[in-house]
Parts: structure tokens; C-alpha cells; sequence
């Protein structure tokens, strides 16, 4: 059988395999405690549902135009407006199936083979591989300083004739870090500069902690012309905890969104018409539900980093949003995929190897379930980890002896 060159050379996605372990693991009656995940308890909110309910019972679910239903752009576009105080018009909005979907439709519109992408280390697992499939390089920058925080120095080293784009994700997934409004003017003015788009990948933007707000690119821009190259993605997948319904956006410069509208056309046709529907319901409709999931995340990650402060030489950098924080395991074991298979083998506990992320001896772990599993999971990871610990732990009925040094 012959595979492609890309084919051969992508890596799958490490929490979505993750997710699949996880998942065969509980299946088989396994005491599994998932803290590699990006996926909360909160339900979806109760206008998306209502929605979806009525639309399904008029039984006339349809195909929608490539770049989505007016009712969901236009649920864009007035979001646009209130969280970044900007007035686009429809022809500037793609609707996606997903987040993820938004992001490849605008690499696919703006990257030829061999253009460069830039983006801040740590970085979500999927930025190399999405570019890869572009034929473009991806180019991960790590600050100088040793932080998660690359400063304006640090992309302007790695800036040469083939970069076409840099990303920001922030707070970032990984390590929940709030970029600074110096750093977001910086590139916004680096990128107009160098003609470069800049792709804001604002998936968590709402999900700020310790009275912080987001930063607005907008208002660092000049150019708000079709010559502008920012382009801002967002979906409902977690601001809305409605990871399974897929839908997500992009608003750019018509140029660009015509060319996304018609890669999607020939892609996918279009994205559900039912969870559009859903969607937009869930952005006009009570915004409490984000404000709960935004207060009950703040709440478990102060009690993680409580936690993992009693652990004996790992460091850990306290996340300003998301759902994750950016541990370094490093003092135990500097291989981190070698460290997470040891947790998930000995005490049945999934994390995410920081080196998926670009950062070796981390592990990224989730605090977006329920405090009593998260405090049982670090609980058997510090028992699994410290050799002071006692010789024997019990997860339910099975007894398990440490029999490692």
C-alpha cells in the first residue's frame, strides 16, 4: 500500500489518543482518572439545546451555505462587536465545524509549500501537524528567558523570508499563560509591519482568571482594509462547554474568508445546520453558563496548584485562564512521554507529555472535571512519584504495592 508523504510524516493527535485510551480503559472497569483532557462537566447551555430540539422537530435539517447560516454569522458578528469592539459585515465570517476546522481553512487559504508559521512554545499539539499539511514549516519560538513567554526579540530572531503567519493562543493551552498586552501590540505591529498574518487563536479568551481581561488586537491595528492580514478564530467549544457540537468561526478580510468559503465548499459542503442553530442560540442566549464554568475553573486551579505544590521538586507557573496548568516533572523524569505512560500504567492516571507541547519534562494537566477526582489523581501520581510515600495504595478494592524505586 502506498501512503503519502504527509501521511507518513503526521503524528496523531496525542489527547485525542489520549481520549481513546481513557475511554477503553473505563470501559473495561479500570479506576481511570483523566487529567490530560480539554473537556468539562458543564453541560451545553440550555438555549443551545432548546434550539437544536426545535429545529429537529420540524424534521427539515438541510444544507446550509459553504460559509454558514445567517443566523449563526450574524451571532458572529454581533459577538465580534461586543468582546472586540469591532464592526465586521458578513462577507468578513466563516463558520466552521469547529475551531480546528476555522484554523485549517486558513492555512490552506494562505500557505504555499515551504512558507514559515510562527508560534510561541508551549503550543496546542495540533499547530505543527495542521501546518505540515500545508507542506508549510512549521517554526515553535521558545523565549530566551527560559519563560512561556517569547518576547518581541525572540519571533523577530526566527523571521526570515518564508514566514508567512505567526499564531497567538491566549491564555495558552498549554500553560494557561495571559500574553501581555505588550507582547499582542508588538506582534499586531510586527505583523503589519513585515506583511505577515497574524492568526488569533481565541478559543479560551473568556476564560480569564484572577480579574484579568483579554486583549484586543484590534486595538493595535492600523489596517482594517482588505489588505489587513488578521485573522481571529474562535469557536463555542469552550468558552460554552459545547466541545461535541463543532462549530466554530473566523473573521477576516473578505479575501481571505471567500477563499476559506470555498476550500470548506469542496471540503465539507458546510457545517450542520443543527449545531449552527445550536450555536448561535448559545451566543445570543444567557451568558451566565460561561461565567459559572470561567468562576468553577479559577476555583479548581487554585486547588491544583495547591496541590502540586506539595510535591517535592516540581515547578509549576500559575495559569492566568484555560484548563490546563504546564507542570515540570523534570526532578523525576526528564522524558516526558516516558513519565505519563509510567503514571497511566502504575496508577491508572492519564496526563499529557509536555514534549507533544514542544517542552520536554513537563506534563500538562487538566483541572477542568471534578475537584475530588482531580485531588485523587495527583494524589496517586505524588504516592507513584515520591519514595517516601507508603509502600501499598488502594484504588477501590485493588491494592497496589510499589514495586519500582
Amino acid at each position: 500500500m502506498s501512503i503519502s508523504t504527509i501521511g507518513q510524516s503526521l503524528k496523531e493527535s496525542a489527547t485525542l489518543r489520549l481520549n481513546e485510551i481513557a475511554s477503553v480503559l473505563k470501559a473495561k472497569g479500570e479506576a481511570v482518572i483523566h487529567l490530560g483532557g480539554g473537556e468539562p462537566k458543564a453541560k451545553a447551555p440550555l438555549d443551545a439545546l432548546t434550539a437544536a430540539a426545535a429545529m429537529l422537530n420540524t424534521g427539515e435539517i438541510r444544507y446550509t451555505p459553504a460559509d454558514g447560516l445567517p443566523i449563526m454569522k450574524q451571532a458572529v458578528i454581533r459577538y465580534t462587536e461586543e468582546f472586540y469592539n469591532r464592526k465586521v459585515l458578513s462577507d468578513n465570517v466563516l463558520i466552521s465545524a469547529g475551531g480546528k476546522q476555522a484554523l485549517m481553512m486558513a492555512f490552506i487559504a494562505i500557505l504555499n509549500p515551504q512558507d514559515e508559521v510562527l508560534y510561541p512554545a508551549p503550543y496546542w499539539v495540533s499547530y505543527s501537524e495542521m501546518v505540515r499539511l500545508c507542506h508549510g514549516v512549521p517554526v515553535p519560538v521558545l523565549a530566551e528567558d527560559g519563560s512561556f513567554e517569547p518576547n518581541i526579540r525572540d519571533f523577530e530572531k526566527n523571521i526570515t523570508s518564508y514566514t508567512k503567519a505567526i499564531i497567538i493562543n491566549s491564555p495558552n493551552n498549554p500553560s494557561g499563560v495571559h500574553y501581555s498586552k505588550q507582547l499582542i501590540r508588538d506582534i499586531v505591529e510586527l505583523c503589519e509591519k513585515r506583511g505577515i498574518y497574524l492568526l488569533m487563536d481565541d478559543l479560551y479568551h473568556r476564560l480569564l482568571f484572577d480579574g484579568l481581561k483579554p486583549h484586543n488586537p484590534y486595538d493595535y491595528s492600523t489596517d482594517f482594509t482588505d489588505n489587513s492580514k488578521l485573522i481571529i478564530l474562535n469557536g463555542v467549544s469552550k468558552m460554552y462547554a459545547m466541545t461535541g457540537f463543532r462549530i466554530g468561526w473566523a473573521v477576516g478580510n473578505t479575501k481571505v474568508i471567500k477563499a476559506m468559503r470555498d476550500i470548506q465548499g469542496h471540503m465539507n459542503s458546510c457545517p450542520a445546520a443543527l449545531l449552527q442553530v445550536a450555536a448561535a442560540a448559545a451566543i445570543n442566549g444567557v451568558q451566565t453558563g460561561v461565567e459559572t464554568l470561567r468562576m468553577t475553573l479559577e476555583n479548581n486551579r487554585n486547588v491544583m496548584i495547591n496541590q502540586l505544590k506539595t510535591f517535592n521538586g516540581v515547578r509549576v507557573t500559575k495559569p492566568n485562564g484555560t484548563y490546563y496548568c504546564f507542570a515540570d516533572f523534570s526532578a523525576y523524569e526528564k522524558d516526558s512521554r516516558k513519565l505519563s505512560e509510567f503514571l497511566l500504567e502504575k496508577v491508572r492516571v492519564v496526563t499529557v507529555p509536555g514534549i507533544e507541547f514542544g517542552m520536554d519534562g513537563y506534563l500538562r494537566l487538566s483541572y477542568c472535571g471534578g475537584i475530588k477526582e482531580m485531588l485523587e489523581g495527583l494524589d496517586r501520581i505524588k504516592w507513584a512519584l515520591d519514595p517516601t510515600s507508603p509502600n501499598e495504595l488502594f484504588i477501590g478494592e485493588r491494592k497496589l504495592v510499589r514495586d519500582w524505586v
